[in-house]
């Protein structure tokens, strides 16, 4: 495979270092045409976005070949290379790029031009999904790479989505409400009519800068234009509200899908036995950065489960409490305060708490928070990638050589896309999870406790009332749609985390679990290719 076993300086001067080098060239290129630029790129001080998923991509695209060949034959070995070698070119770039530009009148009466983009990376699944954020630093290099992260995600843990992205070029605190709504219809119409939205098509989602009320605004408009005679108008978006078509459980699905995926490798012996820590989440000492719904979330879980949340960090403080911090009460000083500044529960510390002692480092807020400098100075035993391309290449590399344990970004966000299926499937369906079968589970489990009181009646001919317990009479009448969100999420990460592992140990690589999760994901893609061919080839 292609990795960096030795990472000091000469990484600089080496890139990668192969111990299973690219098939021979009689094999075609496909992917790696450019893979020593792409390397030194990707191992760069700064790497964009776009380098880094490259990077990752390559580094785990020989073993992808080298397995995917075991059960893919076509004809001869070397027939069979080039299938699978040209595969790889197909998935690596993005299918689709839309830019749009658009003029919309300030309240000033000025003409402003807003510009957007929208990425589809792969339609080896359709509709393709990912969602929508507002930065004012957003290129359509990164827009590209997110829709890509998107498709690994979605192939990593079967959901039948292919990837992809859309970002709008601003800062939502330079716009009033009213000026956001104009820009966010129109850019929906501008999607729609170039067939860039649809619920069979393409499915917008929230992220940075987006929330519910932008999505409500997406499906409204979406179901008075261009979709007004699609009886399936709500599912072309993701993220509603629930007056909207939106599920239950949605803000706390990504915060327990982070959860789950880090506790199943807290689980595993033989992995912390490797980065010397006690199996569990019992007792350890986490280190969150950023306090939105990811990490309160994230605080909340790891709490329940016995962890002891030791620092929070935002953009304009960082607090600390070697004893824990209460997620609830800070959660409730943020509702009143709009900052984690004053915390009662905890000092406000200028240190960089990257880099203070904890057993677990969980940064969701920004890209690129842990680069090659930061790295030098992180004393966690493992880092939950809560956050996409959180860690750069580099960094990761230099964590990989201290043996930290890294749970990688399409597995720690598998929360979010799963609940972003839920509610896709709902809307497919027009009716809520568990309606259909209210009354006949309650009616049934009724009949069951009447039955039983009755046999041991007849058995000792005496009175004896069968009594629900308190926790039996709350689910008599069957699972809820929250209930169904979380035993789906459960399912879907706990087993894509659980193959995960073992595939990260049948392959030998040790703790990259990284490179275990996009051979995973690249091999679920090829197979449906090769399942499905290619149209007009």
């Amino acid at each position: 495979m292609l990795c960096l076993r030795s990472l000091t300086n000469p990484l600089r001067r080496a890139c990668f270092k192969s111990t299973a080098a690219p098939q021979p060239a009689s094999y075609g290129v496909g992917w790696a045409a450019n893979i020593e630029e792409e390397t030194r790129r990707g191992l760069s001080e700064n790497p964009s976005l776009n380098d880094i998923v490259n990077y990752y991509f390559n580094k785990a695209a020989p073993l992808c070949e080298e397995e995917t060949v075991k059960t893919l034959r076509t004809g001869t070995y070397e027939q069979s290379m080039k299938m699978i070698r040209g595969t790889l070119g197909v998935v690596k770039p993005c299918n689709d790029i839309l830019t749009i530009s658009f003029p919309i009148r300030r309240e000033s009466g000025a003409i402003e031009t807003v510009t957007g983009f929208r990425s589809q990376h792969s339609h080896h699944r359709t509709p393709t999904k990912g969602g929508l954020r507002f930065s004012k630093s957003v290129t359509v290099e990164d827009i590209n790479s997110l829709a890509k992260i998107n498709s690994f995600t979605s192939a990593l843990i079967d959901v039948p989505f292919g990837g992809a992205k859309a970002g709008i070029k601003l800062n939502p605190n330079d716009y009033s409400e009213r000026e956001l709504e104009k820009i966010v219809r129109r850019f929906t119409v501008e999607l729609a009519k170039r067939g860039f939205m649809g619920p069979g098509i393409d499915v917008l989602g929230p992220d940075l800068g987006t929330g519910e009320q932008e999505m409500n605004w997406i499906a409204d408009t979406y179901r008075n234009t261009v979709g007004s005679n699609d009886l399936n108008a709500a599912a072309c978006v993701t993220g509603k509200s629930q007056m909207m078509g939106g599920i239950h459980a949605r803000e706390s699905t990504p915060g327990k899908g982070l959860f789950l995926a880090a506790e199943t490798f807290l689980n595993d012996a033989d992995f912390m036995k490797k980065i010397r820590m006690i199996p569990g989440p019992f007792g350890k000492k986490i280190i969150v950065q950023g306090f939105g719904n990811l990490g309160l979330h994230v605080c909340r879980y790891f709490h329940r489960a016995g962890a002891s949340i030791i620092g929070v960090m935002e953009k304009d403080c960082s607090i600390y409490n070697a004893d824990g911090i209460d997620p609830k009460l800070l959660e409730d000083h943020v509702i009143a305060t709009g900052s984690i500044g004053g915390f009662s529960g905890a000092e406000s510390t200028d240190r960089n708490l990257l880099h203070e002692p904890c057993d677990i480092l969980i940064p969701c807020a920004i890209e690129k928070a842990i680069n090659h400098e930061t790295a030098r100075n992180v004393k966690a035993k493992m880092i939950v990638e809560g956050a996409n391309c959180a860690l750069t290449p580099l960094a990761y590399e230099m964590l990989l050589e201290n043996s930290v344990l890294v749970i990688p970004d399409i597995l720690a966000n598998a929360g979010s896309v799963t609940s972003s299926y839920f509610e896709w499937l709902k809307n497919m369906r027009h009716v809520s999870f568990g309606r259909l079968t209210f009354k006949y589970t309650k009616e049934a489990n009724e009949h069951l406790l009447n039955s039983v009181q009755t046999s041991i009646e007849s058995l000792f001919d005496t009175d004896c009332p069968i009594v629900p317990t308190p926790e039996f009479e709350t689910s008599m009448s069957g699972a809820s749609e929250k209930d169904f969100v979380n035993s789906g999420l459960y399912y879907t990460v706990l087993g894509t985390s659980e193959t995960l592992r073992d595939v990260t140990k049948k392959l030998d690589l040790g703790l990259d679990v990284r490179t275990a999760s996009y051979v995973l994901a690249l091999r679920k893609i090829m197979t449906t290719y090769s399942a499905a061919g290619y149209t007009f080839t």
